[in-house]
C-alpha cells in the first residue's frame, strides 16, 4: 500500500517515537519531535495510510499471560510440494502459541518463537501439534534464559 512516499527525518522521529510508546497524545508526539499538532496529525495519518505505520498493540506481561516460558525453535521441514510448504505455513502461523514466524535462508526452514507457560506445556505443544504435521522433518529448540532486550 506504500506510495513512492520518501521519509523524512521528522516522520521517522514520528515512527520512533510511536514504537516506543504508541500511547502518546498527538500533543505529546508533536512536542516531542518539534512539531504542531495539526501538521503531526497530518504525518501520522499519512503515516497510517501509506502502511508505514501498519498498527498499534498492547505488550503483554508474559508472567501475567501465563506465556513466560520462550523457546525459539528450527524448523526443517521436508518440501515435496507446494502445498506442503502452504500448508505448514498456514497451519503453524495460526497457533496461538508461535508469536512470531520467519522462513529463513540456510540449513533449516522456518524459525519460531514460541511462548507457553512451562516446559511441560511446550512439550505438549511439540507433540500434539508440530510433530504431526506433514513435511516436519527437524526441530531443534532454544529455551531463553533471560530477556535481555525486546521491542516486541
Amino acid at each position: 500500500m506504500r506510495n513512492d512516499y520518501e521519509l523524512d527525518s521528522l516522520d521517522r522521529a514520528i515512527m520512533s517515537a510511536l514504537a516506543r510508546n504508541g500511547r502518546l497524545s498527538n500533543v505529546e508526539l508533536a512536542t516531542e519531535v518539534g512539531l504542531t499538532p495539526a501538521p503531526c496529525l497530518r504525518r501520522v495519518k499519512r503515516l497510517e495510510a501509506t502502511g508505514v505505520i501498519v498498527g498499534y498493540r498492547a505488550l503483554i506481561d508474559p508472567v501475567a499471560a501465563e506465556r513466560s516460558f520462550c523457546v525459539y525453535t528450527s524448523v526443517q521441514v521436508t518440501m515435496t510440494s507446494r502445498d506442503v510448504v502452504e500448508q505448514f505455513e498456514r497451519t503453524v502461523a495460526s497457533y496461538e502459541e508461535v508469536t512470531e514466524m520467519r522462513r529463513v535462508y540456510g540449513e533449516v526452514d522456518y524459525f519460531l518463537r514460541v511462548e507457553v507457560a512451562d516446559s511441560n506445556a511446550y512439550e505438549r505443544f511439540q507433540a500434539e501439534k508440530m510433530y504431526p504435521l506433514p513435511g516436519v522433518h527437524r526441530m531443534v529448540s532454544y529455551s531463553t534464559m533471560k530477556t535481555v532486550k525486546s521491542t516486541m
